[in-house]
């Protein structure tokens, strides 16, 4: 049975990418930042076209950064301290699905309007609602493969290995989650570390519940809609893409039925026609002489 079409996003594309972690980019940021304009967010621009969002209370902060400096396009930051260093931080990639960062920000909306126990809840060891665990559940369900831990390095992995969720073991230097990859969680997808399709990492103490709503949204097996000159060549090759096919006409009804049958219908000749002779009518002209 082949994966149903997701009905939460527009159609937008000429083929339908499957699995959906390996389509590209949409290229446009608004679906990833409605969620958390929607819920009173304040938006700014700078002059080189990045949009910075900050949350009322300043302590959440998102930046669209397509002019940043690295290739880190969403990075978002949480502050017990709206002037301390970040209790927590994410970052997506360039090439990161929009669909996934809008996952992100949408259950981080949710979770800004029931306060600072929610946005800013650590992740702990016990089996309850911020369990780490609780992130890899999602995969797992759609057939991801638990690995052994190797060199410190906890991973699983999608069943055709073109995607991936890492995490780190032990401790990690805060500031390094911050600003590098060496972060604590690394979600990706591609053939190898250098030939990522897309990547995006969390730090040590983002709440569960953010990122489970990330790998929720990756590991569903809906079909992403993507315009074909639009995917990345090196994924073509391992990414299904099914074109996109206008919609069927209904079938039709049994009064459709009797109203063709009807239309097919000779009609009926008319009556023909008796010349009556009237007061009015001209006499008959006379015949030739014999």
């Amino acid at each position: 049975m082949s994966p149903e079409i997701d009905p939460r996003y527009d159609i937008d594309g000429d083929v339908y990418v499957s699995p959906r972690y390996l389509a590209a980019t949409t290229g446009i940021g608004d679906p990833a930042l409605q969620p958390l304009l929607a819920v009173g967010w304040d938006l700014q621009h700078d002059d080189l076209g990045n949009a910075y969002v900050n949350a009322p209370d300043r302590r959440v902060r998102l930046g669209y950064l397509p002019e940043g400096e690295d290739d880190g396009l969403w990075r978002i930051n949480a502050y017990k301290d709206p002037f301390g260093p970040p209790a927590w931080g994410v970052c997506f990639n360039d090439r990161t699905p929009t669909e996934f960062v809008q996952a992100f920000t949408t259950a981080l909306a949710a979770a800004y309007e029931q306060g600072p126990d929610a946005y800013l809840a650590r992740p702990t060891s016990s089996s309850d609602d911020h369990s780490p665990f609780l992130v890899v559940t999602p995969l797992l369900k759609q057939g991801w493969e638990l690995g052994r831990p190797r060199g410190g390095v906890f991973a699983i992995t999608a069943p055709d290995g073109l995607a991936g969720l890492e995490f780190i073991l032990g401790d990690l230097d805060p500031e390094a989650e911050l600003t590098t990859r060496d972060a604590r969680w690394q979600l990706w997808a591609g053939t190898s570390i250098d030939r990522r399709a897309w990547y995006a990492t969390a730090s040590t103490d983002t709440p569960v519940a953010l990122l489970t709503a990330v790998t929720q949204c990756v590991s569903d097996p809906a079909l992403l809609p993507r315009w074909q000159q639009d995917t990345y060549s090196y994924i073509k090759g391992m990414a299904q893409l099914t074109p996109i096919l206008p919609a069927e006409p209904p079938a039709p009804t049994p009064l459709d039925v009797q109203r063709a049958a009807a239309s097919r219908r000779p009609a009926a000749l008319p009556a023909p026609s008796v010349p009556r002779w009237s007061t009015t009518s001209r006499p008959a002209l006379p015949g030739p002489r014999r």
